[in-house]
């Protein structure tokens, strides 16, 4: 191995300090594909690469000094850590009108195809009706397609009973909207409009009957009279003598 031969593999194995790069050049005459020279001033403080054809500077890593943040966002990290973390905050929108808010941020789930603005008039369009409804018992639909369909509770649907056994619990609703069920055994006959003039734990007589000579009037208060047109006297251990 000659003497340039070992300067030249030398010159390879290491990055070479100049202070420019027309000293560089000065001195390796004849630079090989791969070999680093750093220049400190012209350019300055720049690390640069043979290529096989010409010297390439490289651009060298550094701290970021400043960062503009978005009225809608905020900014983390930076400085000596090499990193900065910028995210946006969409509960700091001020505009309340809609030509300002005419797009929307949309991605897909696996984050496979590049986040996309989307305008709002397109994801409304995306919106359908309902197109049809099924009541079940005591539910009536008045209308069961569109946006918004009209749906009634229909309680003339209930079964009809004649038994006292169905009859365990009422319906009920007080002033303040409030939907309860209520025993029969519950309701205070004092809280309903008596307009029968119903008592507690009484009723009106309808009929007195007896045997004759006892006759009734009947009503809520029957006369009780005995009818002596048709009466027998009857005499018990008398004696009679002449």
């Amino acid at each position: 191995m000659t003497a340039a031969d070992f300067v030249s593999y030398i010159a390879s194995q290491v990055i070479t300090v100049f202070t420019t790069a027309t000293a560089r050049d000065a001195a390796i005459t004849s630079p090989t594909e791969g070999m680093f020279a750093f220049t400190k001033t012209t350019p300055a403080d720049t690390l640069s690469y043979y290529d096989g054809s010409s010297w390439v500077d490289t651009a060298l890593a550094a701290d970021i000094t400043a960062v503009l943040t978005p009225s809608n966002g905020s900014l983390s990290g930076g400085g000596s850590s090499g990193s900065i973390s910028l995210s946006a905050d969409v509960n700091n929108s001020t505009s309340a009108t809609a030509t300002a808010a005419d797009y929307v941020l949309i991605s897909d789930t696996d984050d496979s195809n590049a986040t996309k603005k989307a305008l709002i008039s397109d994801i409304t369009a995306l919106a359908g009706d309902i197109t049809g409804l099924t009541a079940g018992n005591l539910v009536d639909i008045t209308s069961a397609t569109g946006p918004v369909p009209t749906i009634d509770v229909d309680l003339s649907e209930a079964a009809t009973s004649t038994s006292d056994a169905d009859g365990d619990y009422f319906l009920v609703t007080d002033a303040a909207s409030s939907q309860h069920k209520l025993t029969k055994a519950n309701i205070a006959l004092s809280g309903m409009n008596n307009d029968s003039g119903w008592t507690s734990n009484a009723g009106t007589v309808t009929s007195v009957t007896g045997t004759a000579p006892i006759a009734s009037s009947g009503g809520a208060t029957p006369a009780i009279t005995i009818d002596t047109t048709n009466a027998q006297v009857v005499l018990s251990a008398q004696v009679f003598g002449s």
